[in-house]
């Protein structure tokens, strides 16, 4: 049942007409447990909030799979004030965008300058921005596209999945670029040709790397609500002594809150990634994919009184 809970969530969050109706109708239906709001203000009482109780955050102004150039730039143009807005807020907070939001399946000309803009705005306030990784299709160009950025700004990281066969090369290759890294599981419904398709292995995996990209040096952030990945990360760097300014951990917004507080309590960082936007759609849908009991939630939101 879970299976087929998860396959049909994937393919609804892909589904045209549905992110159209739900930009109309706003949020509903319990994503506002996910979604911090539809507007940058929302979106900042929000960080506030986490802030106050010593979380750090993430900002993704939600946006994927743009086609036309003044929308990716648009998408920029929202990115810029979400900046500007943490800034001058002085909050503890980054940004995080997806490619695809940015013009990558218009042009590598529109992708990149787009990113030019909001590095450099974001290199002005001194907030750091994470290309989030999407579908296996677009990873070997979101790659060589952060390797590109990456040799201008110092300001940039992106993310790597543990479910595809690759990213042990990729974590080895990336290494001669300091990447900072954030490291995940994997949300998308991928071929077996391309990814692992049992649990256990995906974990296998996941230990594996963030291992390798700890030793190496670089900055780790560990994005999962699984315990046992959590205690796995927690005594690799007791026992290599890797020092705390070196890795984080990272969850969801209005998942666990009780278990982020109880890790900033423990004395590590967590950051929360906080979404906001009209276009929440596919993000909802994913959430909804991976975890059964958020299913849960949603209907008994909608029958609530």
């Amino acid at each position: 049942m879970e299976k087929i809970l998860r396959n049909s969530f994937m393919f609804l969050s892909r589904n045209k007409m549905m992110t159209k109706l739900a930009k109309r109708y706003g949020l509903r239906f319990g994503a506002s447990r996910f979604v911090a709001g539809d507007t940058i203000d929302h979106a900042i009482n929000v960080i506030k909030e986490l802030n106050s109780k010593g979380l750090d955050v993430t900002l993704d102004y939600l946006g994927e799979f743009i086609e036309d150039v003044q929308e990716a730039n648009e998408m920029a143009d929202n990115c810029i004030k979400a900046i500007e807005a943490i800034g001058n807020h002085r909050l503890q907070s980054q940004v995080s965008l997806k490619l695809t939001s940015m013009g990558l399946d218009i042009s590598e000309e529109v992708v990149l300058q787009n990113m030019r803009r909001i590095l450099t705005a974001a290199k002005r306030h001194q907030i750091f921005v994470t290309i989030d990784m999407e579908d296996y299709s677009r990873c070997e160009k979101t790659l060589e596209i952060f390797k590109t950025l990456r040799r201008e700004y110092t300001n940039i990281g992106t993310v790597l999945q543990a479910y595809l066969y690759r990213t042990v090369k990729d974590i080895e290759e990336l290494n001669e670029y300091n990447a900072s890294l954030r490291l995940v599981k994997g949300a998308y419904k991928e071929s077996h040709k391309v990814a692992f398709p049992e649990k256990k292995t995906v974990d296998k995996n996941y230990m594996q790397i963030i291992k390798m990209h700890l030793l190496n040096g670089n900055f780790t952030a560990v994005a999962t609500h699984d315990d046992a990945i959590i205690q796995y990360t927690k005594t690799l760097v007791k026992t290599h002594r890797i020092p705390l300014e070196q890795f984080e951990f990272q969850m969801l917004y209005g998942i666990r809150p009780e278990k982020q507080l109880e890790i900033v309590k423990e004395g590590y960082k967590m950051r929360v990634y906080v979404p906001y936007g009209t276009d929440w759609y596919g993000y909802f849908m994913r959430r909804l994919a991976e975890r059964p009991a958020n299913v849960a939630f949603v209907l008994k939101g909608m029958f609530r009184k």
